[in-house]
C-alpha cells in the first residue's frame, strides 16, 4: 500500500520527500499547466527531488504524438518514469504497444468496464477519480470497489485518486484501493486530529504540574 503525492509543484515535492515515506508523485496536465513551465521540464526536476516513480500524463492530440511523447517522457529517466494514459479505446491500443517496455497507468477511469480493458491492455495501474465519481456518478468508493473485483485474480493495482479529505481517503482504502494519490494538504491532514492534539496539550501540562 502506497501513498504518493498528487501535484506538479517542486515545493510540495520537496516536502513530501522530507516525509520519509511517500511512495512517488503523481502529476496530470492540470497541475503541470499551474507551474507555467513546460511538462517534460516539471518531469525532469520531479524525477531528481522524489526517490519513488513520478507518473507523468500524455497530452499529445494525436496517437502518433502521444506515442513519441511517451519515449521522450521515458527516457528523462527510465527508471521512474510512469506513463499515465487516459482511459479511451484508442489509447488502449497505444498502452498495449508501450507496456511491454514502459510502465503505464491507465487513468480518468469511470468504470469497471474501463478497468478490465486496462487488464487486458498490460497496464500496470488503474486510476479512478474518486470525489469525481461521487459528484458525477453518485459513489465513488462504490466505483473502487467494482474495480477491484474486476481486477481479482490480476496484478493490476488501484491507485485512488481525486481525493479530498482524509475520510474520503479512507473510503477509498476500506474500498479496496491499493495506493492512494492526494495533494500536500491532504496528506498532511491525514496523520493530524484535534483530540490527538489536546490528549497531547494534556500530557503537556501534566508534566509542567510536576
Amino acid at each position: 500500500m502506497g501513498l504518493y503525492l498528487d501535484s506538479a509543484d517542486v515545493d510540495d515535492a520537496r516536502t513530501a520527500q522530507e516525509l520519509g515515506f511517500i511512495e512517488g508523485v503523481t502529476t496530470n496536465p492540470a497541475l503541470i499547466a499551474r507551474t507555467g513551465r513546460a511538462p517534460l521540464e516539471v518531469l525532469a526536476d520531479l524525477v531528481e527531488i522524489v526517490d519513488g516513480n513520478v507518473f507523468y500524463q500524455l497530452t499529445s492530440p494525436t496517437l502518433e504524438q502521444r506515442l513519441d511523447e511517451a519515449w521522450e517522457a521515458y527516457g528523462i529517466r527510465p527508471d521512474r518514469v510512469v506513463l499515465k494514459v487516459p482511459t479511451t479505446t484508442e489509447n488502449l491500443s497505444l498502452v498495449a504497444e508501450l507496456a511491454h517496455d514502459i510502465e503505464c497507468a491507465m487513468t480518468a477511469i469511470f468504470s469497471p468496464a474501463q478497468a478490465y480493458m486496462a487488464v487486458q491492455a498490460g497496464a500496470r495501474y488503474v486510476i479512478p477519480y474518486v470525489s469525481r465519481a461521487t459528484r458525477l456518478l453518485g459513489d465513488g468508493p462504490g466505483l473502487v470497489r467494482a474495480i477491484r473485483d474486476v481486477l481479482s485474480g490480476s496484478e493490476v493495482e488501484i491507485i485512488a485518486a481525486s481525493i479530498e479529505s482524509p475520510d474520503e481517503a479512507i473510503d477509498a482504502v476500506r474500498a479496496g484501493a491499493h495506493h492512494l494519490t492526494m495533494p500536500l494538504q491532504v496528506i498532511m491532514a491525514m496523520g493530524e486530529h484535534e483530540l490527538s492534539q489536546q490528549t497531547i496539550a494534556e500530557f503537556a501540562a501534566s508534566w509542567e504540574t510536576k
